[in-house]
C-alpha cells in the first residue's frame, strides 16, 4: 500500500486544521456582521413582520386594579 503524499495526503495537519478554522471563522464573523447590520437598519425586515402580527391581534382589555389593591411606591393614594 503507498501512502497519499502531498497534495494527495488527507490526513489532518497542524497547517490544515488552522486555515480551515480560520476560514469558519471568517465566514461566521462576516454573517455576524450581516445580522447586526440588518437589525440596525431602520427598516428591517424582521421588525414589520412583528408589527403586522400585533395588529392583526386584537387589542388587550384595559387594565383595571382592583380598588383594594394598595398604591405603588411613588403613587399618591387614589382617594377622593
Amino acid at each position: 500500500m503507498v501512502r497519499p503524499v502531498g497534495k494527495h495526503d488527507s490526513r489532518n495537519s497542524m497547517k490544515m486544521k488552522r486555515r480551515k478554522s480560520q476560514v469558519k471563522k471568517k465566514a461566521r464573523l462576516k454573517r455576524h456582521k450581516a445580522e447586526r447590520k440588518a437589525a440596525a437598519a431602520p427598516g428591517a425586515k424582521k421588525a414589520p413582520a412583528k408589527r403586522a402580527q400585533k395588529a392583526a391581534t386584537p387589542p388587550p382589555a384595559a387594565p383595571s386594579a382592583p380598588a383594594s389593591s394598595p398604591a405603588a411606591p411613588g403613587e399618591a393614594p387614589a382617594e377622593g
